[in-house]
């Protein structure tokens, strides 16, 4: 066996030898492009210049619509939706609705709506269940004139109108705020808990803190009515239509051609 294995090195040796003259030596792509360099002009090719009218492509890969099979996100015309939002699926944003910097709202496996002048702030994260563990609605339901704080999460909940969520707060499934009521920053709002009208919740888990004067109830909807106000000023930095006709004038203006 020993000899065997001397043979089979020995063989191996002489073939590696004898066929290191035979390979062609193999350069790389800057020996070649070094090599056109130090070409004669005469044999040198003409460089290959980028259109400047070329498409620059976007690759972030976020896109603001996604439609999952049969459902596509609906957008009111006159509704605001910044352009780093993302609604996936069944998402229903309602007229003179906003819904600011990336905030998601997934309704991949529920409904999701977002009704008249509400305002969903900055960051925030709205999803729907397939179904509830309370027996209650999945779907996430906000209805009109009510503000979610920023950074709040959302899931498989109902929120009545004219309330105020304040922000970092979390809802979970089955919980239901009732009109003209207020949730304070950063609470959290257990499975089924139910939040009755006119009164003022705060905590981890939400307690009852106090019952709102009919002051504070009537600058709930003024407070939506100014987020909607705020939010026409962004609209108008975001044309609803085609964009095309700026490429027209520039391309005119870099041809000479008066617009």
């Amino acid at each position: 066996m020993a000899a065997l294995a001397r043979l089979s090195r020995r063989a191996l040796a002489t073939a590696t030898s004898a066929g290191h003259h035979r390979l062609l030596p193999r350069g790389f792509s800057t020996d070649a492009v070094a090599a056109a360099t130090s070409a004669s002009p005469a044999t040198k090719s003409i460089p290959i210049v980028e259109s400047a009218d070329r498409v620059k492509w976007d690759y972030r890969g976020q896109r603001r619509i996604i439609p999952l099979g049969q459902w596509l996100p609906k957008i009111a015309v006159d509704a605001y939706v910044a352009p780093n939002v993302v609604l996936a699926g069944q998402v229903t944003v309602y007229d003179g609705a906003s819904v600011w910097n990336s905030a998601v709202l997934r309704g991949d496996l529920n409904k999701i709506t977002v009704g008249f002048c509400s305002n969903v702030q900055e960051r925030c994260v709205i999803h729907a269940a397939w179904n509830s563990p309370t027996g209650l609605p999945a779907e996430t339901s906000i209805e009109r004139f009510v503000t979610i704080g920023a950074y709040s999460l959302l899931r498989s909940c109902t929120i009545e109108p004219e309330c105020i969520i304040g922000q970092h707060s979390i809802l979970m499934e089955g919980s239901l705020v009732e009109s003209h009521s207020i949730l304070e920053a950063g609470s959290v709002v257990p499975p089924g808990r139910r939040i009755p009208t006119g009164e003022l919740w705060s905590g981890n888990p939400a307690r009852f803190v106090r019952k709102l004067t009919h002051e504070e109830t009537l600058e709930i909807p003024k407070l939506a009515v100014a987020i909607n106000d705020l939010s026409k000023s962004h609209f108008s930095e975001f044309l609803p239509y085609s964009t095309v006709y700026l490429e027209v004038e520039k391309m005119k203006k870099s041809l000479g051609i008066s617009i």
